[in-house]
């Protein structure tokens, strides 16, 4: 009976949707719809722990978290509203991120390869990085 409603009704999706959602409500289950990037985006402190696991060295480790804690608090989703810079490193514009995968909107470690490569070429290094970011209180 409730698959030949669905039938019926799938010419008009609303009504199917709703007939759908009652009929789950009425066996207990609930539909939820959830961000199509949720799944993707790490918490700072995973974002931390990938990012560790991407730069084994301490040094350059905490040089590179530095940067990132000043531009973003490790946020993945860090927007500037008034220049557009996005993500962990800030990247402007945002869309430069995605030499390094088509994920970097959500992916903490597509963002921190970015990063990293960026800081590589442009100063060496983090640690160079980071004496730049204090000199200037940019990278």
């Amino acid at each position: 009976m409730f698959v030949s409603r669905i039938a019926r009704t799938i010419a008009s999706p609303k009504k199917a949707l709703t007939t759908a959602a009652v009929a789950a409500a009425t066996a207990g289950m609930v539909l939820a719809a959830a961000p199509a990037e949720a799944a993707t985006s790490a918490s700072a402190s995973d974002a931390k722990a990938i990012a560790h696991k991407m730069i084994p060295n301490n040094t350059q480790f905490n040089a590179f978290s530095k940067i990132v804690e000043h531009e973003s608090g490790w946020d993945v989703d860090a927007t500037n509203a008034s220049s557009g810079a996005y993500g962990l490193v800030q990247a402007l514009p945002a869309s430069k991120m995605s030499s390094a995968g088509s994920d970097w909107k959500t992916n903490a470690a597509t963002q921190i390869k970015w990063g990293l490569n960026y800081m590589n070429d442009r100063y060496g290094s983090p640690v160079a990085a980071w004496n730049f970011w204090q000199a200037n209180g940019w990278y």
